[in-house]
């Protein structure tokens, strides 16, 4: 399989993804704002799911970007990370269902840490087919931000059985921190 054709799939499945949230926003059984207001939770967890998919989609993009081959095992771990990933709209709307309950808040930090395992599995594989020198691995680097962000989830999920906002409220602190895409790659490239 080609890179090209590995991105593709995978811009396919994002997709798909962004689409089944949208379909989950549902139209406010009034005229008036405070209808509006009445599902500003909703929305809001919308929000940060989008940019989650967004942020995946965005440095999955710039990763390939600096891969020039993909094998077996890049494909099977893109496919887990897309396994992950598709569990977003699940964990979202129960999110909504439940009004951040701490179950459902801490399934969704389960669906982030794990997509952030499979993402770091992701790149691993593709350092490995490149090489150790390869502008990826130098790019990556230690990957603090990276670690920093599984640290974050797993801290919020064990949070969210005492305290579902704050949790909710790290989830986004981690979502501020990949707001900007991964300049690493960028950089490395442009060297």
């Amino acid at each position: 399989m080609t890179k090209s054709r590995l991105e593709a799939f995978s811009d396919g499945v994002l997709a798909v993804i962004i689409t089944i949230m949208v379909l989950e926003l549902k139209v406010p059984h009034g005229a008036g704002l405070d209808a509006l207001m009445a599902l500003s939770p909703t929305f809001l967890s919308y929000v940060l799911s989008f940019i989650f998919i967004g942020i995946y989609w965005n440095n999955h993009h710039h990763m390939l970007h600096a891969a020039h081959k993909v094998n077996g095992l890049v494909m099977w771990a893109n496919l887990h990370l897309l396994f992950w990933l598709s569990l977003v709209p699940f964990t979202t709307a129960w999110l909504n269902e439940s009004y951040y309950a701490a179950a459902p808040v801490a399934a969704y930090g389960v669906v982030m840490l794990m997509s952030g395992i499979a993402y770091y599995i992701l790149v691993q594989s593709l350092i490995a087919l490149h090489g150790k020198d390869s502008t990826l691995a130098k790019a990556i680097g230690g990957d603090i931000k990276g670690i920093a962000s599984l640290v974050i989830y797993a801290v919020a999920v064990v949070l969210a059985g005492y305290l579902p906002y704050a949790s909710m409220v790290l989830y986004a602190v981690v979502a501020l921190m990949w707001l900007v895409p991964d300049r690493r790659i960028e950089k490395a490239l442009r060297a």
